[in-house]
């Protein structure tokens, strides 16, 4: 559990930004205040987190300098790729996800949104993040966007398996019931959002009269149109990120900036006082 007490004091950088006819100035600290708020009295909040929340558990963003893509050539992880060359496309997998992946834990920010949960500040998270750290954090409603690296779905009798009874050492890893190949059950370029996913999400666009994005520049389609048509919806937008993102200046109400670790945890301690 996060130690409140020990929050850092952030102050955040002065903003004037359009909200179509009304300029809206935000100073100093008064916009921990007003975000605080606007969670207290929300009927349903939702979190939606990025890449971003999870950079601070040592797990490197895909995009920007030090982005896995600098590194990797995204058309690995294109399923039709994956098709074409299971063993090569696994082997990066293995490297990067599930050696990595296997040694992360949850931040203060992870840990911070399963209390807002638990304290009812929040309804749940939708994530585009497929690390399942909100998981191992604590929270209980969470709306996987693109899936999670920790099952392996069989792409013959659809079986899920968790990854850790499964050998990597053998690639591609096949089905131990029918033989087929197993893939990790995280949505690939040039597949579908899984429905379930599509449908709890969107929904939750429909409902919330708050969204508190963390960690997320807006640049991935579909998921990006999440916040914007919330915002279309009548909700309010908190937004948490490190630079100003596509949300920024057009879907934002009020913007803190800094990583997610402070940044939540000076939220926490406003919302408390």
């Amino acid at each position: 559990m996060v130690n409140l007490e020990t929050a850092l004091y952030i102050t955040a950088t002065g903003r004037t930004y359009s909200d179509k006819n009304r300029e809206i100035e935000i100073v100093g600290n008064k916009d921990y205040e007003e975000a605080a708020r606007l969670i207290r009295d929300a009927t349903r909040a939702v979190a939606f987190t990025g890449a971003g929340i999870s950079v601070e558990s040592g797990i490197p963003p895909f995009r920007g300098e030090n982005g896995l893509w600098n590194k990797y050539d995204p058309a690995t992880f294109d399923i039709s790729y994956f098709h074409e060359y299971p063993s090569h496309s696994w082997e990066v997998m293995r490297d990067i996800f599930y050696e990595l992946f296997g040694r992360v834990k949850p931040n203060a920010a992870h840990y911070i949104l399963a209390e807002m949960e638990a304290r009812k500040l929040i309804h749940g998270v939708i994530t585009q993040n497929v690390d399942s750290l909100h998981h191992d954090a604590g929270n209980k409603t969470i709306h996987e966007f693109h899936g999670s690296l920790r099952k392996l779905l069989c792409l013959n009798c659809g079986r899920l398996t968790k990854v850790e009874n499964v050998d990597l050492a053998c690639l591609p890893p096949k089905c131990v019931k029918c033989g087929g190949l197993l893939k990790p059950n995280a949505v690939f370029f040039g597949e579908s959002i899984p429905g379930h996913a599509h449908r709890a999400a969107f929904g939750e666009a429909d409902k919330a009269d708050l969204f508190i994005i963390v960690g997320t520049t807006g640049e991935v389609a579909p998921a990006n149109m999440i916040p914007r048509l919330a915002r279309e919806n009548g909700a309010k937008i908190i937004e948490i990120n490190t630079e100003p993102s596509s949300y920024t200046d057009f879907v934002t109400h009020i913007f803190l900036q800094g990583k997610a670790t402070a940044v939540l945890e000076q939220l926490m301690q406003t919302i408390e006082t």
